[in-house]
Formats: structure tokens, sequence, C-alpha cells
């Protein structure tokens, strides 16, 4: 029988109530605004809310929902996180295969290894980068969302080490058999690469649907921000002429109630996508692979 002495147990305790703390000091804000966005106008102006909503009401949903600009601009988040985290992983997972070749197999990979770390380090800029994707015909685009962020090169060095981390025997035995590059990756790396590419997907997903700057940068008109951009107007420029609510409904509605709704709404879907992934994140780091 496994034996757990006082000072073990004290500390699983003192633990067990850190991690506690720690929880809920993460769950409390989220919950404070949700009880903000069902709390009535009076309430909500005057601060009172705290974890309970006071005078309960639903309209601010109700006009979150009917306000065509948040629609759009949710389907714009939407349609960015998913093709980009999809394309910028395809990106990602090639170049660190490609990069995690011995020298004897790709000559050319320590040039590109250190152009790669090169121009993570060192930034042009912003004016070149704004002049760069105008010149491209980016500008005023969606794929302007896109497009840029599609070569993360810490993401890429990330998966280039832990593809440099499987066994060689893999590579040997499937060299053997007559399998091309292209079958070694889709058979053998990507089956035991499933905790990085979950945690890199989570990555780049968050990244995408947090990213607001971009959005007001390259996106001259208002339907075309992302979810973040909208957000970003007016919670902190407050902006609301970018809401898509016409002024008597504001007077009859908080404007803490109404944020409150949208920013609750706007951490859904990553509250959602995370359990899916978190089942991964807990393997081994080469899945049913062979030790060395």
């Amino acid at each position: 029988m496994y034996y757990k002495s006082p000072s073990y147990r004290t500390f699983s305790y003192f633990n067990i109530a850190f991690l506690i703390l720690i929880s809920l000091l993460c769950v409390m804000p989220m919950i404070h605004i949700f009880a903000v966005s069902l709390s009535g106008k009076s309430a909500a102006d005057s601060n009172l809310v705290t974890f309970l909503p006071i005078d309960f009401t639903l309209d601010s949903y109700a006009q979150t929902f009917k306000n065509a600009n948040f629609l759009s601009a949710t389907a714009v988040s939407v349609l960015r996180s998913l093709i980009g985290t999809a394309m910028g992983m395809i990106v990602t997972m090639l170049a660190a295969f490609s990069l995690s070749r011995t020298h004897l197999e790709f000559k050319a990979r320590t040039f590109y290894v250190w152009f790669f770390l090169i121009i993570m380090i060192f930034d042009a800029g912003l004016v070149p980068h704004y002049m760069l994707i105008q010149k491209v015909g980016l500008v005023n685009s969606f794929w302007v969302l896109i497009v840029p962020h599609l070569v993360n090169v810490w993401n890429m060095i990330l998966m280039m080490n832990f593809f440099r981390a499987i066994p060689k025997d893999l590579d040997e035995a499937a060299i053997v058999d007559g399998a091309s590059y292209f079958k070694i990756f889709a058979s053998i790396y990507l089956p035991v690469s499933l905790p990085a590419i979950a945690t890199l997907s989570l990555f780049t997903l968050v990244g995408h649907w947090n990213s607001w700057f971009d959005g007001m940068l390259y996106l001259r008109s208002a339907d075309q921000w992302p979810l973040a951009t909208l957000l970003q107007t007016i919670v902190v420029v407050q902006d609301f002429s970018k809401t898509g609510i016409n002024p008597e409904q504001l007077e009859m509605l908080s404007n803490r109630s109404v944020k409150a709704a949208q920013i609750f709404i706007a951490m859904l879907p990553i509250l959602a996508v995370y359990p899916l992934l978190q089942r991964y994140f807990v393997k081994g780091i080469v899945l049913g692979a062979v030790k060395e």
C-alpha cells in the first residue's frame, strides 16, 4: 500500500487549496460578466451587480443577436479562425518536417533555419509591412486576416523540435519499405504528433480569434471587421456607432449589459473548443512509437 506521510498530505491540501483559488480567480470574472449581461439597466449602470444578476432580463442578448454588425463580425471571426488555423498548421507542419531532416537529406536546412530565426528576431516595422500588404493587393480583403499569419516561426520551431525527437527507427523502417517522404509524413509523423498538433492548433486558433489590430488597420468597412475588432471599438474606444443598435434601443438598455453580453458570447467558442482538444494534452509525447 502506498503510504502518504503527514508532510505529503499537508502539501497536497495546500496545493489543492491553491489550485482552487487560482481556478476561482479565472472563473469569477466570467461569472461577473455573465451576471452583468443578464441584469437590468439601473443595476448595471449603478455597478451593483456582483455574481448574481439583478432585475433579470435577456434584452441585451436579444438586441445582440438582432445586431447585423455583430453577427457578420462573428461569421468573419469563425471563418478566419477555421481557415487560418487549418492553413497555418499545414504550412507549419510541412516546414517543420522539412527542417527536421538531417543535413544529408536537406542540404539547405541550415540556411533556412537561420533565415527563419533572423526574420523572427528582426522586424521591419509597421509601415513597411503595410506597404507590402498594399502592394500585393490584400488591403480591404478577407485574406489579409489570414495570409500574413500563415508562417508562425515560433510554432514551426516547436514542431520541428518535436519531429526531431521522434525515433529515426521509424523513418528507416519506412524507407526500407519504399515509402516516400510524403508517405512518411502522413503515415508516421502526423499520427504520433497529435498532442503537439492539438496544442499548436489551439494557440493558433486563439491568436486568430483574439486578433483585432489587423482588422482595424487593413479593413476600411466595419461590416468586414472580425469580432475582436468590433469589440475593441465598442469596449475600449466606446464607439457605439459601430454596434448596429439604434439610439432609442440604447436608451432602454445599459451599455455595460450590452458590452458584457457581447464579450460573454465572444468567449464561448474558445471555451467550447478547449475541452475537445484537452484529451490530447495528457497523452505521451510519442504515441505508440519505438522509444530509443
